[in-house]
């Protein structure tokens, strides 16, 4: 007998008005600014009415390194929600929305799976209430402004050569990620080269996602970087005059969205950075807001824990002043075999060998999370297929960690999946910790962090790196910018930045291409290896399967 597919169990969901969510943490129904009967937004001035309001405990779900196999992260996110309300806790989640990049490429969507959904499913892997596009436009305003400033005689003396402001585009196409603009004569502008990077690589993006109001949201887009003098003198948004105009594109988008999973838990789902090549977290207006309405908030981070939870810990966590309460680390026995160097075709019978061999990638990322003085628990993200005794030797390596782990049943059973996780989670947060530090200070100098980052996440030998990117981020200290944390762009499915070396590699160099100074949003991109901040479409896109059916219904989202 198959399996309803996730579109087809959020289809029948019984969902319940917004504005019975909303009441259910204390958010009047004035407070909420509806779009359609399931979601809406939450008022800027309700938010800013809960700033003396003390906050509940946060818990940070993140991963091992993806792989074909799948890890159910935001799946675990959901039902871990689901969990801690049914035990009667006032719970509440906090994820990221969907880009239309990979909705369309490989991944499908990104509101959980199974009896673990958030919903309404289609409209978060769609279009949603239109954050994107106006980050998107947003971000393309100032591109236009800059172009429109060098055609009407460049009074701040822009060279076009040291303008670091791509566009962006909320799609994966590789065709745009090197252009030339301007071409056609006089009347289309000044010929220069230029290129684009899918909005979630944004630092509007970002900027939304750690601004904590409209004040800070439009001081943080007028410090944008968006090239340089001739004479190296930065060039802000702010001297374009485009702040303003960018803001007012972003007055709604700052308002976190409240939605609902299947069993009702609210879930605030606003944002949508990629960990891979940025910073990987849902906003913290959302996450501050949810921490001053419920005891316990459930969040995640992109991809593997050597990514987004790195850049939760290190860029979100120190710029918002959070500080988590414990960590739950996601695996699946699929993927601690695939980790273990089988294929995806030797998933099926039973390995425990294979599976103690890919323990290492999971035993990794405990101990890296251990190290910002945070509890970890671990929860097997538990298939149908998987065997006992492969189950028992995963349990087994996690207490010789010195952790825990709880075979999770979420994505068939919902809350009820996630109970043993959901009481220990809740009793390891409610105690009195404050350990959490991050991984470096503020005061080290750029190169230092992330010589850091490789040597203790990605237990990398060294970084190799020429001495002009050397000489730009001493050049970045000089000019006050030392101060702030790394975001590192790398492949999500290794330690390494070789995307085919699993498990847990040792040894190795981290090469790093580039550095992009992101004022505005506060840290500097360092990108490394092959990867790329605008992904391309696959062989066979998902999008050659979404479609209407003859009822009109959406087909083809995962």
């Amino acid at each position: 007998m198959s399996h309803p597919s996730d579109i087809e169990i959020a289809r029948a969901a019984k969902k319940r008005p917004i504005r019975e969510i909303g009441a259910e943490l204390g958010i009047p129904e004035a407070a909420l600014v509806p779009y359609g009967h399931d979601k809406a937004k939450v008022s800027a001035d309700f938010i800013e009415g809960l700033s003396k309001r003390p906050m509940g405990r946060l818990v940070l779900v993140t991963a091992i390194n993806p792989t074909p196999a799948g890890e159910g992260k935001t799946t675990t996110t959901v039902g871990l929600g689901d969990g801690l309300r049914r035990l009667g806790h006032k719970a509440a989640i906090c994820i990221r929305e969907a880009s239309l990049g990979p909705c369309f490429g490989m991944k499908g969507g990104a509101a959980g799976g199974g009896r673990a959904q958030v919903v309404p499913m289609e409209d978060m892997n769609l279009h949603f209430t239109g954050d994107f596009h106006a980050i998107t436009a947003a971000h393309n305003l100032l591109a236009a402004m800059i172009d429109n400033h060098i055609h009407w005689g460049n009074e701040l003396g822009l060279d076009q050569r040291r303008i670091t402001w791509r566009r962006a585009m909320d799609m994966n196409d590789r065709a745009l990620r090197d252009l030339v603009c301007g071409l056609g004569g006089l009347a289309n502008g000044v010929p220069r080269e230029t290129g684009f990077d899918i909005t979630v690589a944004s630092e509007v993006m970002a900027i939304l996602c750690l601004a904590t109001d409209l004040d800070d949201l439009q001081r943080r887009l007028g410090d944008i970087i968006i090239g340089y003098t001739g004479e190296k003198v930065p060039v802000t948004a702010r001297a374009l005059k485009a702040d303003g105009a960018m803001t007012v594109l972003l007055k709604e988008a700052l308002q976190p969205n409240l939605v609902q999973t299947l069993e009702h838990t609210p879930a605030f789902v606003h944002g949508g950075p990629f960990a891979n090549i940025a910073h990987g977290c849902n906003s913290v207006m959302a996450t501050t807001t949810a921490l001053r309405l419920a005891d316990f908030v459930v969040t995640e981070a992109g991809f593997g824990a050597d990514l987004g939870a790195e850049k939760f810990m290190n860029i979100k966590c120190r710029k918002a002043g959070l500080s988590p309460a414990a960590v739950v680390v996601v695996a699946t026995i699929r993927a601690l075999k695939m980790n273990g160097g089988l294929g995806k075709d030797a998933l099926g019978a039973e390995d425990v060998a294979a599976v103690e061999r890919g323990c290492a990638n999971l035993g990794r990322h405990i101990e890296n999370m251990k190290s910002f003085g945070v509890p970890v628990l671990v929860a097997i993200n538990r298939f149908s297929g998987d065997r006992k005794a492969e189950m028992e030797a995963v349990e087994a390596f996690v207490r010789a960690q010195g952790s825990e782990a709880f075979a999770c049943t979420h994505w068939a059973e919902g809350g009820a999946g996630t109970s043993a996780l959901a009481a220990r989670v809740a009793e390891v947060a409610a105690a009195d910790r404050t350990g959490f530090v991050p991984l470096y200070p503020d005061a080290m100098g750029l190169f230092e962090k992330i010589e850091t980052i490789a040597k203790r996440i990605y237990r990398a030998e060294g970084v190799t790196a020429d001495k002009k990117i050397r000489d730009q981020l001493h050049a970045w200290e000089e000019a006050g910018h030392g101060h702030l944390p790394i975001c590192m762009a790398k492949t999500q499915y290794s330690f390494s930045t070789d995307p085919a070396l699993r498990g847990a590699p040792e040894g190795h160099y981290v090469p790093v291409r580039e550095v992009r100074l992101a004022a505005g949003a506060g840290f500097i991109v360092v990108i490394c290896g092959e990867i790329m901040t605008m992904p391309g479409l696959p062989r066979r896109p998902a999008a050659e399967t979404i479609g209407l059916n003859a009822e009109g219904q959406i087909e083809g989202l995962f």
